[in-house]
């Protein structure tokens, strides 16, 4: 009987941490399979870190979003909106200082609208966001009519994209700051208490004496200032804004989060997990890439790869 629930230990332990063990399973194979090839080298993990960055900060505030029982499709086109926000205000002179402040509160804003809807209204965030994320990407390609924005201030493409910092790039640095904020908040505060009691059981929750629409209303605003900076490091690394950015980044932060053992249905969330996630889908596709597979090879390998880890960590119903 003991050796029993010593079992079931090891594979609850195994199934809780499954994405630590399949990204150094991955890790394992490209190493075997093209390790000759560049993959093993420092350059290379530090390139996986930093292009995996703008997926690795929204998909931090993905982390709350979902851990609260919401879902939030609109960040791609948020990150876009950004992106030219300030790329647009730069160019028209403002400095960077103030087109970085606008181009936050255009997350800021969206956030609080759809938080509005899905609070107030009380219209599912799946149907909001949904809708937001094409309104956005609409509006993403009016305003400049799918022209890009040139974005020629070395302050800020230095600090927001091609900078370093005693060697490390500034992308890897947001994206390590951001992942050592969420996980305090999420794990040591009262608003991370009361995001993960409101997922868990809004009722009970409501009960205890949280304002659960107060911090969903939160949540989403959390998500659409993510986005935004997301559109920043995209603009600061590219050093330039074009209507595109963060397509599929909605899809991609949410696997990293569900990949990091969040539930999608609330009340259980781990910041450290989904940085995990969020580079173990970097380091799939910089694999891929270095194998020399095309874009739709990718696409299928990666699928794979990502439903094979989610059913693996997934615990059965009893």
């Amino acid at each position: 009987m003991q050796r029993r629930f010593d079992i079931g230990q090891v594979l609850g332990f195994v199934q809780d941490h499954s994405v630590y063990f399949f990204f150094a399973a991955i890790i394992a194979f490209f190493a075997v399979t093209i390790g000759d090839n560049g993959f093993l080298s420092v350059t290379n993990f530090f390139n996986i870190a930093r292009t995996t960055a703008m997926i690795s900060i929204v998909a931090f505030a993905m982390t709350f979003v979902i851990a609260s029982g919401e879902l939030d499709l609109s960040v791609g086109s948020v990150c876009a909106l950004s992106a030219l926000t300030c790329g647009m205000a730069i160019e028209a002179g403002t400095g960077w200082f103030v087109a970085v402040i606008l181009a936050l509160l255009s997350g800021l804003v969206i956030g609080a609208i759809n938080g509005f809807f899905v609070t107030r209204i009380r219209i599912p965030s799946f149907l909001v966001t949904l809708g937001m994320l094409q309104l956005i990407r609409g509006v993403d390609m009016r305003v400049t009519y799918t022209n890009p924005v040139a974005i020629a201030d070395k302050t800020f493409n230095s600090l927001f994209g091609l900078g370093k910092l005693y060697g490390i790039p500034s992308l890897i640095i947001w994206s390590v700051v951001f992942a050592l904020i969420g996980h305090v908040v999420l794990k040591y505060t009262t608003f991370g208490r009361q995001v993960l009691a409101t997922g868990g059981n809004r009722v009970a929750a409501e009960y205890s004496g949280v304002r659960t629409s107060n911090v969903k209303f939160c949540v989403f605003m959390i998500s659409g200032v993510a986005a935004a900076l997301a559109g920043l490091l995209y603009s600061g690394m590219m050093q330039t804004a074009r209507f595109n950015y963060g397509e599929g980044l909605e899809l991609s932060a949410i696997a990293a989060v569900i990949l990091g053992g969040t539930s999608l249905f609330g009340g259980k969330a781990s910041i450290i997990g989904t940085f995990a996630g969020a580079l173990m889908i970097g380091t799939i596709n910089n694999g891929l890439i270095i194998m020399g597979l095309d874009v739709s090879e990718q696409m299928i390998v990666a699928g794979a790869i990502i439903i094979l880890a989610v059913a693996f960590a997934r615990k059965p119903s009893h």
